[in-house]
């Protein structure tokens, strides 16, 4: 994958594949193979959560650099590998840091790539949302975003081959509109993952009342009561709370810090929080 693959015959043109390419490697995660799959191995290891038997369906986790946010995130990634269950496709929303926009913007690239390999985009679902207009196909807004990249290095040392990711940047979007996108994609098989941090630049006491205020009506099931200055993933993360499927399902919090618990200074930090979101219902299919 890509680059050209070999053509049946000689009349025949090269298929082309479109790749995304890394665009915070170095910075917020390790660019080297071997060190990122060391990092990412040794921060779930070390995660300790209870065991759960109902399938996790989806999970909200952070995306700061690594040394910030990983450990938290790292809690729903444990659970996920303690369930060794079979992903056709990963979901993944995360809000918009770069290009301001008003839709859902599909990524239009086949391929995206990370210091640990390719990972095939699910074409036919998302030419499916686009024909639903459910989505736009836009890749501006995914080119220098790094809330999606950061996961993939998690669910590449997890999932097993076969997988398939559908990257997905929430803009300002009534929560009614999120919540309709994940219900006509979301099947039994996918997993969503809600990429968010939670309050910035707090001081640490402060951060941890709003934080932990933010999670509650998180875990109520309230999408009107998140907003922008609780989470810079309020778009992706009310579009989860407004979605049909995940009435279906429990709530559960894995994990809440901020940078002043993991490796930054106290008078200004990001709160992150790992909340995980489990199914007792035997199916959902996609619309």
């Amino acid at each position: 994958m890509g680059t050209a693959s070999p053509s049946n015959s000689d009349n025949e043109s090269p298929t082309v594949t479109s790749v995304r390419m890394p665009a915070v490697a170095g910075s917020f995660y390790p660019a080297e193979a071997a060190e990122l799959a060391a990092s990412v191995d040794l921060m779930v290891h070390e995660a300790r959560v209870p065991i759960r038997v109902e399938p996790l369906g989806a999970m909200i986790v952070p995306h700061a650099g690594y040394v910030y946010s990983g450990p938290v995130a790292a809690t729903a990634y444990r659970r996920l590998l303690d369930q060794g269950r079979t992903v056709r496709t990963a979901i993944v929303l995360g809000p918009n840091h770069t290009v301001p926009f008003d839709t859902i913007a599909l990524s239009g690239f086949d391929v995206w790539r990370t210091p640990l390999g390719e990972i095939s985009v699910d074409v036919e679902l998302r030419e499916r949302l686009v024909a639903a207009r459910a989505a736009v196909v836009a890749d501006d807004p995914h080119l220098r975003e790094h809330a999606i990249e950061v996961q993939l290095p998690f669910l590449q040392r997890i999932l097993t081959d076969g997988w398939k990711l559908l990257p997905a940047v929430v803009g300002h979007v009534p929560f009614v509109r999120g919540g309709a996108f994940l219900d006509r994609c979301w099947g039994e098989e996918d997993l969503v993952v809600i990429s968010s941090d939670l309050s910035h630049y707090l001081p640490y006491e402060e951060a941890r009342r709003r934080d932990r205020a933010t999670v509650d009506a998180i875990v109520a099931g309230d999408p009107a009561a998140i907003h922008p200055d609780q989470a810079c993933g309020a778009s992706p993360v009310r579009s989860l709370l407004a979605a049909t499927v995940t009435a279906s399902m429990s709530p559960e919090t894995l994990d809440l810090r901020n940078s002043g618990d993991t490796a930054g200074p106290r008078n200004h930090v990001v709160g992150y929080a790992a909340i995980a979101y489990h199914s007792a219902l035997p199916s959902f299919d996609r619309l």
